[in-house]
């Protein structure tokens, strides 16, 4: 059998029909008398090509695999027949019927609906694929007239042509970027990988279908070369891969691809009773539930599946949750992560935390390595090709339990294997795509690949500060607590604004009663000034002994009263007199005392009482009384009694006072009159 000639990418449109549903309309790239879509049994591309909710954007993309069948030769022989998987990528895009130059007779609503498919059996191309196929159907739709087709034709015909050019073998990755899994998923990402190494059926939902396909095709990339090895990915009876792989003899470990190829990657997920279908519509369900399909992965945007998850997967992936659902108990217990595998996973989501970028998700904001996709893919790969090694070196230690010590690696104690968590290797032995690994490696891999967790050991208090600092970065405490501020600075604002209004108000409350009561008391002593006056003019005044009614009677009368000014000086005077004749007979004895040199007729040591006041009333009597002659000092006595009445006036209570006890001193009984000893 002549070899099959390369797959030739095609072109079709697809249009949503008012009556019919969505429908083929056009093939482009391939002969008018062939149909390959009959070809191929390819009768559900529309339903692909055309997801549901497609209708609520402006554009939508759309990835899908098929079988394709039969290819033939120039001559349209079919020179193979063995199947084979593509993969096909729409472009949908809607335009306003009213705008349209030229409409069919079958435009009978508002809007017009159709999708650009491209097709091709090379999906790590898609990337760039995306970026020409969204272009060309723009262009095409910006023509508002469907029936030219030029655009589209040399669509194709640039694809086929890049065919015959020689290809860049380096790895061309597309889909949702690295740091945005790790950012969403965090330490469930490695759960997600190591469930694809279990092959389980996963679902993914989401309400954007381009986003549920990018996700899904990211997973797969973190195997080095599986993107490359999918050609019996869209049907369970296809094996080709399998058939066809021998194990290899020799290794060149400077060449990448020989190395990966000497250990057995990529491994081969999708085989036998496995498919994987990046968007699968509800027309494909047959084929998830038939009894050949062990495993899978599909995304899909209906909800009918999620209100059925139970019943059509295992592990459920909710993109718009950002929540990963995993039901089988067993399944559950077997992807929990080890201490290693935290530690591993924490580290890498770190790197991707502290270099995020919210302007561009895709690359770190320090523009350096770490944190890179580049950086995250390779780590994936080291972590791969670890747990690949660890597993031979388990086999070796089985194999070899009781024999040579010296056989063993050194500087590798006990079972490395372990630190991958013994129930997930358990359960990936039972795997086919283990079985198929295991058959077609050495057995001796551990001597090229260390067989060690990348991240091996114990539990550190680096892994809990890490810990508890990713737990925090998922409380959003800072975004709550900036809302929080912000409500309390406008609170804030409000009840200082509220409170400053209230006071002003309380304050001219106070100032209008102010005034009011300063009216009220100056209404009111004006009539009692009149009152009083009337009073007065009427009535003699009252005694000064007489006492009042009441107590209130007798205030009111008091504060009524004005002070009189006469009595009070009449009284002053009178004190006045009485304290200067009390001082004076003071100076006059002083002085007598002082002339006589204070002598005493007793002698100094014996006591004796002090004379009692002198009553003298005149200075001519005390003259007389000391049988003086010459009274020549009574100027001095006369300025000093002056200057103490002046005194006197100045302060009349104290010396009132002193008045007061004078007069009680002069009823006494003097036994020593003045100016004797």
């Amino acid at each position: 059998m002549a070899s099959p000639p390369p797959f030739q990418p095609l072109v079709c449109v697809v249009d949503f029909h008012h009556a019919r549903g969505p429908e083929i309309e056009h093939w482009i790239g391939c002969p008018e008398d062939t149909d390959p879509a009959a070809e191929n049994d390819w009768h559900l591309i529309p339903y692909m090509a055309l997801p549901d909710g497609a209708h609520q954007s402006e554009e939508e993309f759309s990835y899908f695999s098929l079988v394709h069948k039969a290819s033939k030769g120039e001559t349209g022989e079919a020179v193979d027949t063995e199947p084979t998987s593509v993969f096909g990528i729409s472009c949908c895009h809607s335009i306003d019927a009213n705008q349209m130059l030229w409409k069919s007779k079958d435009v009978t609503r508002s809007a017009v609906q159709k999708a650009v498919v491209a097709i091709t059996d090379r999906p790590q191309s898609f990337g760039a694929l995306r970026e020409k196929l969204s272009v060309v159907t723009r262009a095409w739709f910006a023509q508002r007239d469907f029936r030219d087709m030029e655009v589209l034709q040399q669509f194709q015909a640039n694809l086929s042509k890049g065919r015959t050019e020689t290809e860049d073998e380096r790895d061309q990755y597309f889909g949702l970027s690295l740091r945005e899994l790790l950012h969403q998923f965090k330490w469930q990402t490695l759960v997600l990988f190591k469930c694809l190494l279990l092959q389980p059926k996963m679902l993914f939902f989401g309400s954007h279908c381009e986003q549920v396909c990018q996700v899904q095709f990211s997973l797969l990339s973190l195997i080095p070369g599986l993107v490359r090895s999918l050609r019996d990915c869209a049907d369970p009876q296809l094996n080709r891969y399998a058939e066809t792989l021998r194990r290899p003899d020799s290794v060149k470990t400077s060449d990448r691809a020989s190395l990966l190829a000497y250990l057995g990657v990529p491994l081969q997920l999708f085989g036998k009773g496995s498919v994987f279908g990046p968007y699968t519509p509800l027309q494909s369900l047959d084929i998830l539930t038939d009894l050949d399909t062990k495993s899978f992965v599909v995304g899909s945007t209906n909800s009918l599946l999620i209100q059925q998850k139970d019943r059509y997967c295992d592990v459920l992936v909710d993109l718009d949750e950002k929540n990963v659902t995993i039901s089988p108990p067993p399944l559950r217990a077997a992807l929990t992560l080890s201490t290693a595998d935290r530690r591993w996973i924490d580290f890498l989501t770190q790197s991707v935390n502290d270099t995020w970028d919210d302007n561009d998700p895709s690359r770190p904001k320090t523009h350096g390595y770490v944190g890179s996709e580049e950086f995250i893919r390779l780590q994936f790969e080291e972590y791969l090709l670890a747990l690949l090694s660890s597993e031979k070196y388990h086999q070796y230690l089985q194999c070899h339990n009781n024999g040579d010590p010296k056989a063993l690696l050194a500087d590798v104690e006990g079972d490395p294997s372990a630190e991958y968590y013994p129930p997930f290797l358990d359960a990936w032995r039972e795997s086919e795509n283990y079985k198929l690994w295991n058959s077609k490696t050495d057995s001796h891999l551990f001597d090229i690949v260390e067989p060690r967790h990348p991240n091996a050991g114990g539990l550190t208090i680096e892994d809990v500060q890490r810990r508890l600092a990713a737990q925090v970065a998922e409380l959003h405490l800072d975004e709550r607590f900036n809302q929080t501020r912000d409500v309390v600075n406008k609170r804030l604002a409000d009840g200082r604004a509220n409170v400053t209004s209230a006071f002003n108000k309380v304050w001219s409350d106070i100032e209008v009663m102010r005034e009011a009561q300063r009216q009220r008391a100056e209404q009111a002593r004006a009539e009692k000034a009149a009152a009083a006056s009337v009073s007065t003019a009427a009535t003699p005044r009252a005694s000064v002994d007489e006492k009042p009614s009441s107590p209130t009677t007798a205030v009111g009368q008091v504060r009524s009263q004005k002070p009189d000014m006469a009595n009070a000086q009449a009284s002053v005077a009178a004190a006045s007199s009485r304290a200067g004749a009390y001082l004076s007979s003071w100076g006059a004895w002083a002085a007598v005392k002082r002339r006589s040199g204070w002598r005493s007729s007793t002698p100094t040591s014996a006591a004796q009482p002090p004379p009692e006041r002198p009553k003298v009333t005149t200075v001519s009597e005390l003259g007389k009384e000391e049988g003086a002659t010459d009274v020549g000092n009574l100027p001095i006595y006369e300025q000093e009694t002056g200057q103490k009445q002046r005194e006197l006036e100045n302060n009349v209570p104290i010396y009132a006072e002193e008045t007061r006890r004078s007069r009680e001193g002069d009823g006494k009984d003097q036994s020593n009159p003045v100016g004797k000893e």
